[in-house]
């Protein structure tokens, strides 16, 4: 998986994604989990949950460009495969490792175990930053994005966010591509 999100973020040809890459090496992007209990709260959850977010995004965009409709300022055409390759697999980018510390960190019970029910709990010693924020700050300082992938990045929870209430009505066709495919893999897809 971690080969196969490398080959697509270099397909993209963005300037400067190889020092993307290298960070998220160097971090624990590949080796995060995604969430302390529940989607893919697994050592490696991260990756895997971008890349089943890649999957499904690309078969909603692939399926619905065919009704694109003139009558609309932003179509389905004016998104390219690199907008879906980036927003997809960078989206969560800000749940590794941000200014050298773990987004999750094991959830260690008094009995020295790691808790069955929540594997993993948020880091106390990192500030809360929203991960969407952190997720832009960590690629803009590699590659430029567009004013479109930064909106579907900064908006990809939708209303299910406090912030997310700042764009009813003002949603945008990445955006809703990203966040579908986002809610669709937190909730209906399983670990294999």
């Amino acid at each position: 998986m971690k080969q196969q999100i490398i080959e697509l973020l270099r397909s993209t040809e963005r300037p400067g994604i190889e020092n993307l890459i290298q960070h998220m090496e160097e971090s624990d992007f590949f080796m995060a989990p995604c969430s302390t209990q529940y989607h893919l709260c697994i050592n490696g959850g991260l990756a895997e949950h971008s890349m089943n977010v890649y999957t499904y995004m690309t078969l909603m965009y692939q399926s619905t460009k065919h009704w694109d409709d003139s009558r609309f300022e932003f179509t389905l055409n004016n998104l390219s495969h690199d907008s879906v390759v980036i927003v997809s697999l960078l989206h969560d980018i800000g749940k590794a490792s941000y200014r050298g510390k773990p987004n999750y960190i094991p959830n260690i019970l008094k009995s020295g175990e790691v808790s069955k029910a929540k594997p993993y709990e948020s880091n106390s010693d990192r500030l809360y930053i929203p991960h969407e924020v952190v997720s832009l700050q960590i690629i803009s300082k590699y590659i430029e994005l567009t004013e479109e992938e930064e909106f579907a990045i900064l908006y990809h929870n939708g209303m299910y966010v406090p912030s997310g209430r700042d764009i009813n009505g003002k949603e945008r066709p990445l955006q809703l591509l990203l966040h579908f495919a986002d809610m669709w893999c937190s909730r209906f897809v399983e670990v294999e």
